[in-house]
């Protein structure tokens, strides 16, 4: 279950909180909230005034350490949020969150605390455990999940912040590359198809037209021949002309030039 967003007024410290402060103060804020609950388990049975005044002052502690836990903890959230990826910054601003409402709830304990020793009875003594209880797993959760950022995603780990970065680069890098890739691959289907259906001209030369002049080019028949002779030999001499033309056809041939198709030069990295 996701918790409801919350978010407290910034407030100006007078003075700056250095980087990396946070991991040292998250072990008072873990270390203090179980030691104030192995004193109230063991105060059930002894019933020492001394020990519940140690625990108040251990609550007060734990509330201070708790509200510098949650200010230190924005300045390296701040510092390693712009390095980590979608997944690592997702789990920061749940673990920013769920610390915010610990913070809240340390105040909340040290209000039961002082209800139990107001208010001598077991009910609300009982249910003063059950909120310190409550409080001790959830700063335990927290303690975890702070771990894992550390480990699993580096936060605020050099080395690692910088191999992420060189893997970013390098992805980048990659991309880039299987771009070119396509596009010489489109290239040299581009070429093949090129290559199989060659450009060619031809040459064609025209065949001689038969004119007129060629079949009016006859033989001088002399003017007393008969009718039939002069038939026949204007049919032999127009025989003649078909036979050249029809010669002259046969020798046009088509020349067909193939002309050089020049392969892309391909760059290779």
């Amino acid at each position: 279950m996701e918790l409801p967003a919350i978010k407290l007024p910034q407030v100006e410290l007078p003075f700056d909180i250095p980087v990396l402060m946070h991991p040292p103060i998250d072990h008072f804020i873990i270390a203090i909230p179980v030691i104030v609950l192995l004193l109230e388990i063991i105060n059930l049975v002894v019933k020492k005034r001394a020990i519940g005044v140690v625990s108040f002052f251990l609550l007060i502690l734990t509330v201070v350490a708790a509200a510098a836990a949650y200010l230190t903890g924005n300045i390296d959230g701040k510092e390693a949020f712009p390095l980590l990826s979608e997944a690592a910054q997702g789990e920061l601003k749940e673990h920013k969150l769920f610390g915010t409402y610990l913070m809240l709830a340390s105040a909340i304990v040290l209000v039961f605390k002082l209800l139990s020793a107001m208010i001598s009875r077991g009910l609300m003594k009982a249910l003063y455990l059950l909120v310190l209880i409550l409080f001790v797993a959830g700063i335990l959760k927290q303690g975890k999940e702070g771990g894992e950022l550390v480990y699993k995603y580096g936060v605020n780990v050099e080395k690692a912040q910088e191999l992420d970065s060189e893997l970013f680069d390098v992805k980048e890098e990659l991309e880039e590359l299987q771009e070119e890739l396509e596009e010489l691959q489109e290239e040299n289907k581009a070429s093949e198809v090129e290559e199989k259906a060659p450009v060619t001209t031809t040459e064609t030369k025209e065949a001689p037209a038969v004119t007129t002049e060629a079949v009016t080019e006859v033989k001088e028949v002399p003017a007393e021949a008969p009718a039939e002779t002069v038939a026949e030999s204007v049919k032999t001499e127009v025989q003649k002309s078909n036979g050249a033309v029809k010669q002259k056809a046969e020798e046009v041939k088509v020349e067909v030039i193939p002309q050089e198709v020049q392969k892309p030069e391909i760059a290779t990295h």
